[in-house]
């Protein structure tokens, strides 16, 4: 996409504040943090609630209905989202009493003491091959509402999260529009039972993903959310828009009124910037994880209320992603390197989530960022430095499984034979594996048990495969 390096007055005049205020003195700003628990090496959930308070979090989403959670966040004041698992929303569909039973579970025990303010349903549901699972999302969420009813538990509204491959059509944002294939069986009923019930399209929408494939023509700092960089002014609409964020939003709040519904409520359940990541991955340090996730609290906590260009003068509710760095996420690096805070409690960089902290008074410099720019050169991925033994005779077994004389050359009489060494011939597998398979979706993670280097591996007559960047 093009960006127009052009700067324009404010184009809406405050009588619009009249069109979209209602949903604003409904909800606060309160941005929280999302509590993932995918680490071997977490504090205890007393402790990870001391850390959310200290990050003073309005709000903390779970993905689950972590009991311990659910006690250590008693009386606290912070409103609280859980999940319904993926795993039984298609069982849950036609079954009230199991609907019923799951509330009574993991609801009934906690309410009100832990103020569970949001139940959502499934998560990226429509981002997962399971299409079955597509279709029972909202009849599992109609029973979800019946049961919370049932228990006069009104209050607590449901949603479920969905990511911004739900559009078909994003760019420009007047062409928002949902994907096809679900628009009609999936989304208008979702669409239906928001306006219905009064609650939310939750969205999980990240700049950075945005940004990565296209960093060229998409300015780093207009998807970093920094001031005065850049404008995009929608050539069907006349709507300039100052950062990514806005322009994703907005494609989002025109999909929604092309479905029949203009005027549902937004709530940002996932956005934030990885502080760290593979070597293959451009952008993916402190430096811009701070600067995104400063942005974009003073963002939304703005007051009055900014909103998008669309949408006005609209409260943005939202969960920064995430509350640690978890390292048992699968995929690509970046996703262990979400975190505001390491395993150990302590703060990759300065943050407030209350918005209430000036960006001037975050004292700490930051680390200067090395990868805004692709890498260029060779990749190679070897085994990781103290990888459990068992568990990499078996990622050696599959790499070599995968055919294309992937190994070869670690075989006795060999090039790659010697030396004679779990690790050494995994290290070869892993990277031959890697350079052949990388572009038909192949990582180098094995399970967390391989890791990227630009230091080339080979000996002596031992040639190693790599990537290229």
């Amino acid at each position: 996409m093009v960006h127009t390096q052009k700067m324009g007055l404010i184009w809406f005049i405050p009588i619009l504040y009249l069109l979209f205020s209602p949903s604003s003195a409904e909800i606060a700003a309160k941005p929280g943090v999302n509590y993932g628990q995918l680490g071997n090496n977490l504090p205890h959930p007393k402790k990870s609630v001391e850390l959310i308070k200290s990050l003073k979090a309005g709000r903390v989403k779970i993905y689950d209905a972590n009991p311990k959670i659910l006690k250590a966040l008693a009386n606290t004041n912070i409103q609280v989202s859980i999940m319904v698992p993926n795993e039984i929303i298609t069982a849950m569909a036609p079954n009230q009493s199991l609907a019923d039973e799951w509330v009574r579970s993991n609801v009934v025990p906690f309410y009100p003491k832990t103020m569970i303010r949001y139940l959502l349903v499934g998560n990226e549901i429509l981002s997962q091959p399971d299409n079955v699972t597509w279709f029972n999302l909202v009849p599992a969420m109609r029973r979800i509402r019946k049961s919370l009813v049932f228990y006069k538990l009104k209050k607590i509204k449901v949603g479920t999260p969905l990511a911004m491959d739900c559009l078909e059509a994003s760019f420009p944002p007047s062409s928002g529009k949902f994907r096809s294939s679900v628009s009609e069986s999936v989304i208008k009923p979702l669409l239906q039972f928001i306006h219905r019930t009064k609650s939310f399209f939750f969205i999980d929408v990240y700049t950075y993903f945005a940004w990565v494939p296209d960093p060229v023509n998409i300015k780093l700092d207009y998807a970093l959310l920094q001031p005065n960089v850049s404008t995009y002014t929608d050539p069907v609409t006349g709507l300039m828009y100052t950062n990514l964020l806005e322009q994703m939003l907005d494609a989002l709040y025109f999909a929604m009124k092309d479905a029949g519904y203009p005027d549902i409520r937004l709530f940002i359940a996932e956005t934030g910037w990885p502080n760290g990541g593979d070597i293959d991955q451009i952008g993916a340090n402190i430096y811009n994880a701070a600067i995104y996730n400063r942005n974009v609290i003073k963002r939304f906590t703005e007051k009055p209320p900014r909103g998008t260009p669309l949408k006005p003068f609209v409260v943005l509710p939202s969960f920064i992603f995430a509350l640690y760095n978890e390292n048992q996420k699968t995929g690509a690096g970046t996703e262990r390197h979400f975190g505001l805070l390491y395993p150990n409690g302590t703060n990759i960089y300065e943050i407030d989530l209350s918005g209430k902290t000036a960006l001037s008074e975050f004292k700490k410099p930051l680390p200067v960022p090395t990868n805004n720019e692709p890498f260029k050169g060779k990749i190679w991925c070897v085994a990781a430095r103290g990888a459990n033994t068992t568990a990499l005779a078996g990622a050696l077994s599959f790499a070599c499984g995968q055919g294309n004389s992937t190994c070869d050359p670690i075989q006795r009489g060999g090039k790659c034979f010697k030396p004679d060494s779990l690790t050494w011939h995994a290290s070869y597998a892993f990277s031959s594996y890697w350079a052949q398979f990388k572009k038909s979706g192949g990582s180098c993670y094995f399970n967390g048990l391989a890791t990227q280097t630009a230091k080339n591996p080979s000996f002596g007559s031992c040639k190693f495969p790599s990537v290229t960047l």
